[in-house]
C-alpha cells in the first residue's frame, strides 16, 4: 500500500485542502519484499458487533460517552448523549461530505433489527441476493453445512473445477460467515483449496448455499445481558487429511452476546493433543 497525498493551495500560499488515499500497487510490489501482510484500514466486524453488544447492554452510566466508529465511507454513532451526537454529526458534515440516515437499520449488507429486548443482525437479503445470482433460488434445502468426519483436501486424482467461480463463492461465504457463526467452520474449510479447487470442494460450497438458503433468517441476537468477557476454544487434533495439521476453533462473549468467532487451521504440526489445544487457547486469548 502506498499513501497519495494531494495538496491545495490558495492563491496566497496556505493549503486549503488536504486529502490522503490508500493506492494498492500489486503491479510493483512482492510479498516477503516490500510487504508481509495485508492491511484495510477500516473497523472489523468484531469490532461492529462488540459495539452493538455495549450498546444494548449498558445504559452508558459514564455520561456524555460517545462511541464512533468507522468502515470506509460508512460509521455508526452511539452513545447516552442525544445532544453530543448530533454535535458531533454536524461536526462532521461541515468537514466530509454525509448524510444522516437515522436509526441504524441496515450495515455493510448486514440488517439490524432493534427492539425492546436487544439487536439482532441478519444477513437474509444478502444470502436472497446470492441465491438468486448464482441460481440456486430453488434449490433442496439441507440442514448441516458439511458432513461429519469429511475427507476434503488435495488428491492427486482430483477432478479440477472453475477456479474462478470458487473464489468468488467462497469469498461471498466468508462475509456471510459475520453473522453465521454456524458455518464458519465449514467455510474455513473450504478456504484452504482456493489455489486449487476440485469438483468434490464446489459440491461443498453449494451444499453452504443450500444450508443458506433453509435458514436465511438465522442471524446474531444482541441481548440485554451482564457486562463479562467470556471465551471457549476447541481443536482437532491433526484433523486434516492432507497435512496432519489441526484446525483451532474459539468464539468469545462480551455481555452475554456472541460477537467474535473464528475456525482456522493451525500453521504447524503439533505433537500431542494437549499442544494443540494450548495452541488454540492462546489464540482465543
Amino acid at each position: 500500500m502506498l499513501t497519495k497525498h494531494l495538496f491545495f493551495f490558495d492563491t496566497d500560499g496556505p493549503i486549503d485542502r488536504y486529502k490522503a488515499r490508500l493506492v494498492e500497487k500489486g503491479y510493483t510490489q512482492t510479498y516477503g519484499v516490500y510487504y508481509l501482510e495485508t492491511f484495510a484500514p477500516v473497523a472489523k466486524l468484531n469490532t461492529v458487533r462488540v459495539l452493538l453488544s455495549l450498546a444494548a447492554n449498558y445504559d452508558w452510566p459514564l455520561g456524555k460517552l460517545t462511541a464512533l466508529i468507522i468502515y470506509v465511507d460508512d460509521m455508526i454513532v452511539t452513545g447516552d448523549d442525544q445532544a453530543e451526537m448530533q454535535n458531533l454529526q454536524k461536526y462532521l458534515a461541515s468537514e466530509f461530505e454525509m448524510k444522516s440516515l437515522g436509526d441504524l437499520k441496515y450495515f455493510l449488507g448486514i440488517e439490524v433489527a432493534k427492539s425492546k429486548h436487544g439487536i439482532f443482525l441478519s444477513q437474509r437479503k444478502y444470502i436472497l441476493d446470492l441465491l438468486a445470482e448464482t441460481g440456486m433460488l430453488d434449490c433442496k434445502p439441507i440442514d448441516t453445512p458439511s458432513e461429519q468426519n469429511h475427507k476434503l483436501g488435495l488428491y492427486h486424482d482430483q477432478v479440477p473445477t472453475d477456479k474462478k467461480r470458487y473464489q468468488r463463492l467462497v469469498g461471498k461465504l466468508i462475509y456471510l460467515s459475520h453473522t453465521r457463526p454456524d458455518i464458519a467452520y465449514a467455510v474455513s474449510v473450504v478456504s484452504q483449496f482456493m489455489h486449487s479447487p476440485s469438483e468434490d470442494h464446489m459440491g461443498a460450497v453449494d451444499a453452504y448455499f443450500e444450508v443458506s438458503e433453509s435458514d436465511s433468517c438465522k442471524g446474531v441476537n444482541i441481548l440485554h445481558g451482564h457486562t463479562y468477557v467470556e471465551g471457549y476454544t476447541d481443536a482437532d487434533w491433526a484433523g486434516s487429511v492432507t497435512d496432519k495439521r489441526s484446525t483451532s476453533g474459539y468464539f468469545t462473549f462480551v455481555g452475554g452476546n456472541l460477537v467474535t468467532w473464528r475456525s482456522k487451521k493451525q500453521k504447524v504440526v503439533y505433537r500431542s493433543s494437549a499442544e494443540d489445544e494450548y495452541r488454540g487457547m492462546t489464540q482465543c486469548v
